[in-house]
């Protein structure tokens, strides 16, 4: 486990869903920063790896819509659409 203290961290407001706002409101003893910091570090993490993964690919954007075309194409003759 990892722990970091961060001071003077800025701030960030969020929109939420009634719905979602009542299940937040509900539980107060939720800390729910921490469980939103966490998500998007999560989603961070995912595109700092594809970040990097693409960073390293000498696939231009004409060959992956031709290879995504091609795939398309295999998905349709498999399954006679």
């Amino acid at each position: 486990m990892c722990i970091h203290i961060y001071l003077n961290m800025p701030t960030m407001t969020l929109s939420v869903p009634d719905d979602l706002y009542s299940v937040i409101k509900h539980h107060t003893e939720i800390k729910w920063s921490v469980i939103a910091r966490n998500a998007m570090w999560e989603y961070a993490r995912k595109i700092q790896l594809v970040d990097s993964i693409l960073g390293k690919s000498e696939l231009t954007e004409q060959d992956a819509a031709q290879i995504g075309r091609l795939i398309k194409k295999s998905i349709r003759e498999q399954h006679d659409i």
